[in-house]
């Protein structure tokens, strides 16, 4: 695929996710689907790399916990070869009634028919642990 159609393929994956269609943004996965986020799994166990049966798993963990979902921004989205980078900033509410709303940056690597085979997410995590765990 061009790398513009991976750039619109990214953002249908973002907006999908963010109004819960878990199926329509999986849609845009490849079976080996693996997401990897940053920081010390012994510290944070949603740290490190997660299949996709993995993080499906966290999605709904998430969903238990903001009921709405995470509103996820696309601000900045930059492509080459078969890499998307996205800078982005969040939204969300616990049951709690904590307000969640983070930065990142996604890098997204697609296969050559256009599917996203890996994510890797930077953010504070700091703030997810204190706003989920505690």
């Amino acid at each position: 695929m061009s790398v513009e159609q991976n750039k619109k393929t990214a953002l249908d994956f973002w907006a999908k996710s963010s109004v819960l269609d878990v199926d329509g943004a999986m849609a845009h996965t490849t079976s080996d689907f693996t997401w990897w986020m940053a920081g010390k799994p012994d510290k944070f166990p949603l740290c490190g790399l997660m299949s996709k049966e993995k993080f499906l798993g966290v999605f709904k963990q998430i969903l238990e916990l903001a009921p709405a979902g995470i509103q996820v921004e696309p601000l900045v989205l930059t492509a080459e070869g078969d890499r998307v980078a996205m800078e982005a900033k969040s939204t969300a509410k616990t049951k709690t009634g904590k307000v969640y709303n983070n930065e990142y940056h996604f890098l997204m690597h697609f296969t050559p028919e256009g599917k996203i085979k890996a994510v890797k997410e930077y953010l504070d995590t700091m703030h997810t642990f204190d706003v989920f765990c505690t």
